[in-house]
């Protein structure tokens, strides 16, 4: 059986201005498949080398697939589902799969809009895809696919979701094929070398509302740290890579582990070799491992990322990010101090947004004094909690643009011009600054050197108007705020709307939270009446909790 996986050729001017990334989610499926005897793969990397629909359909008329396979966040999705039409145009029989979070999660509606999709794989794929594949290589697909578990696919008109699978308990039994990448063409510009996306852990005990990782990967688990540096010492010996950035939501939530790793690497001597990894991570992490910062350094960690979201603390506490402005600031000045590059990321671009609090970010980057500085637009996952709560200010369905560059939320106070020439304006001021007075006198060595790499992809990405859509935009200043607004303003595609099935089911997830606040007011209320009873916690998707001392115990946490 012939199988190819196609990364959709999708980009925004967000991320990528650092370089091509590695699609891992292709290495773990394609590893997952060939151990289960399935090792007739081609991947397509059509994001990276800048393919064309026209190229796609040439290679899979020369390929004559039996299954094609994509993935898709939500700024993809459209290119994704293209992908897979273009493969049905070549062969009506061929078997099209499409994963990823946001098809699993707004299934209804990628199934409404794309037809021509024989199933979405929901959630965790490796298990998924090879039950998929023996299905369809016995001969057992279309007959059988109601009994393959975390699928749902069209039957008629309806749309049809089988029971969730189960997680993977076991992330060691993963072994991912990284043979399958074009290494070459995976360059992390900073550092000029090749850049890889190792998992250590899936899933996250946080639930910020504007996430949804959590509830995609449910339940948190973490790979053994030995095994995880057999897999980056394998990365760095057969594909030389020299620069690694952790997959997890959060990679210090289990300290123990995590200490673990570090030491690991630097047994091998990895860090001796010049391999050096970035991670993101959560400020309240930092603070509770101040006296081993310097212990991470050491290891190769260079770049933190940190969600510090948001300078006011009211959007802090809208987040849900349980983290202190003073703490932010606080945790930047520790990783400064073991020599760690650290990165502030802010969110912008919300309802209440004006000239004034976008000032204020800036002012409050210039008090934390991070190396970096990341000003994303607010974007409302469609699958998330913070979604449905802003659903009356959502004017835009056309989710090519949910790509933390283009304004989707217009603010009451601003037009999408000034919101994006004022973020400009941070991100100009702040460089600038960074460049003349900073990075210049940054000590010497990877710190030094990682930064100034930095700075050269920031203004590379400029010159070449890619950074933030600039060109597609028409932005060169204060003076074309207006037309650039006109601009975005084009740019939507005002035909995209949800569809009705997609509709029902929000309609449907309102009246089920609705359910479970009158519960949970009705169980608190019976709480105060039997204090002796302990009451049980319940996690946003209504699955029993833990309680938080247990919860700690079993991530090291204390």
């Amino acid at each position: 059986m012939r199988i190819v996986f196609i990364h959709p050729n999708y980009s925004s001017g967000g991320a990528e201005i650092a370089g091509n990334w590695p699609p891992a989610w292709v290495a773990y499926l394609a590893g997952h498949l060939k151990r289960a005897g399935y090792d007739n793969i081609r991947f397509i990397d059509a994001m990276t080398n800048d393919f064309s629909d026209e190229y796609i359909r040439e290679e899979l008329e020369k390929e004559k697939p039996d299954v094609v396979a994509t993935t898709a966040i939500t700024p993809s999705i459209y290119v994704a589902e293209r992908s897979l039409e273009i493969a049905k145009e070549v062969d009506p029989n061929v078997v099209t799969l499409i994963g990823g979070i946001h098809p699993t999660f707004m299934y209804k509606q990628v199934l409404s809009e794309a037809p021509w999709i024989d199933a979405v794989v929901r959630g965790e794929g490796e298990e998924i895809m090879v039950n998929l594949a023996r299905a369809i290589d016995e001969g057992r697909w279309p007959s059988d696919r109601e009994s393959i578990l975390g699928i749902a696919y069209r039957d008629g008109e309806q749309i049809v979701a089988t029971p969730a699978a189960p997680t993977i308990k076991d992330l060691d039994s993963i072994e991912p094929d990284w043979g399958i990448l074009e290494w070459e063409k995976y360059t992390y510009i900073p550092l000029n070398t090749r850049v890889a996306i190792p998992n250590m852990a899936r899933g996250c005990p946080f639930t910020c509302s504007f996430c949804s990782q959590w509830k995609f990967w449910r339940d948190y688990r973490i790979r053994d740290p030995k095994k995880v540096v057999d897999e980056i010492e394998k990365l760095a010996d057969e594909h030389d890579v020299g620069f690694f950035i952790l997959a997890d939501e959060e990679p210090t939530i289990n300290r123990k582990k995590f200490i673990e790793f570090c030491q690991e690497l630097i047994d091998r001597g990895l860090p001796d070799r010049g391999i050096l990894w970035g991670i993101n991570t959560r400020v309240t992490d930092v603070l509770r491992d101040e006296e081993l910062l310097s212990f991470y350094r050491k290891a190769g960690l260079i770049h933190v990322s940190l969600g510090t979201e948001a300078a006011a603390q009211l959007k802090l506490d809208r987040f849900n990010k349980e983290t202190t402005v003073a703490q932010n600031k606080k945790a930047i000045e520790l990783l400064r101090n073991a020599g760690i590059v650290v990165e502030a990321q802010f969110i912008v671009g919300l309802e209440n947004e004006t000239a004034e609090t976008l000032e204020e970010t800036y002012q409050m980057a210039q008090d934390w004094k991070p190396d970096l500085a990341n000003w994303a637009m607010y974007t409302p996952w469609p699958f998330s909690d913070l979604f449905r709560e802003l659903k009356d200010t959502v004017e835009v369905y056309d989710f090519e643009k949910y790509n933390f560059v283009t304004p989707i939320i217009k603010p009451q106070a601003m037009d999408r011009g000034e919101l994006l020439d004022r973020t400009m304006s941070n991100y100009r001021r702040f460089y600038m600054r960074k460049a003349l007075f900073s990075y210049p006198w940054a000590g010497t060595g990877d710190r030094r050197k990682y930064l100034f790499g930095c700075l050269k992809a920031f203004l590379k990405a400029g010159f070449q108007r890619k950074f933030y859509d600039l060109g597609k935009h028409g932005y060169w200043g204060p003076q074309t705020r207006k037309k650039v607004s006109e601009n975005i303003e084009k740019s939507f595609d005002k035909s995209r709307t949800l569809s009705e099935a997609q509709r029902a089911e929000y309609e449907e997830q309102a009246s089920k939270e609705e359910i479970k606040a009158a519960r949970s007011h009705k169980a608190g209320t019976e709480t105060e009446r039997t204090p002796t009873e302990a009451p049980v916690q319940v996690h946003r998707d209504g699955v029993p909790g833990k309680g938080k001392q247990q919860k700690a115990a079993e991530t090291d946490e204390v």
